[in-house]
Order: C-alpha cells, then sequence, then structure tokens
C-alpha cells in the first residue's frame, strides 16, 4: 500500500510541474529622441519632464524608468520590455514614437545635471543628451 501511495504521489507531483508557456521577455533601454525639460527650477518645486523615444517593433513596452542619481547628477532612460515572439512587426515612424511623463522634485541647491541615453557611439561608449538646470 505504501508503494502505490508513493508512486501516486510521485506521479501527481511530476505533472503538477509544468513549464510556463506564457510569453517570456528581455529587457531593453531604449535611446532618448528628445526631452521637453525646464530651464529652471524653484527649491521645493515638481516639475513634468517629457522624455520621447521609439519603439522599434510592436514587440516593445515601455517597462519603467532608469533612474540613476549621484549628487546633482541624474542619468536617466527609458526601459522596455521585448516580448519573445515570432510575429513582432517593425513600426513606422508615427507608430513607433512615444513619449513617457514623471514628475521632477526639486530637493536640493545648485544646479541639477540630467544625462539622457542616447545610445552609444562607434567605440561603444555611451552618449548622452545633457540639460543644465538651476534652482533659483
Amino acid at each position: 500500500m505504501k508503494k502505490i501511495i508513493t508512486i501516486l504521489t510521485l506521479f501527481f507531483l511530476f505533472n503538477s510541474c509544468s513549464v510556463d508557456s506564457g510569453p517570456n521577455y528581455l529587457y531593453e533601454v531604449l535611446p532618448t529622441e528628445s526631452v521637453d525639460i525646464p530651464a529652471e527650477f524653484t527649491l521645493g518645486g515638481i516639475y513634468p519632464i517629457t522624455i520621447r523615444y521609439n519603439r522599434p517593433t510592436s514587440c516593445h513596452y515601455f517597462n519603467g524608468l532608469y533612474y540613476d542619481k549621484h549628487l546633482n547628477i541624474r542619468t536617466i532612460a527609458i526601459e522596455s520590455a521585448v516580448e519573445q515572439r515570432d510575429n513582432c512587426q517593425d513600426l513606422d515612424a508615427a507608430a513607433a514614437a512615444d513619449e513617457y511623463t514623471f514628475n521632477f522634485e526639486v530637493t536640493s541647491n545648485g544646479t541639477y545635471h540630467f544625462k539622457f541615453w542616447q545610445g552609444k557611439d562607434d567605440q561603444g561608449n555611451d552618449i548622452f543628451l545633457e540639460y543644465e538646470v538651476p534652482v533659483n
């Protein structure tokens, strides 16, 4: 009887484990095309910043914002989830264009230095769209 229970338990255990057949994703950082950012800030203020970028295919989806801060330097990029499937379509310019707006809270004096990732140059070095925004 113990053997039958053990065999049935193992049978149900192995049959209950299945490989997830849901979508698989990779993650990419997409280059910034342009940015709408204020020319100056006021301490304690909250300001919208809009980043424009292009989705290369129909399988690219906005996943979040890469945001790194060090003192008054902010490095920012668009994170994209890329669904791994066979029927991804390249997007034309109108369909590819997208934007994301976030609110930036000014918490320190001085000048903020924003670096928006735009891709890599021929030598593989990161290139950035950079803005200096003073706090008045």
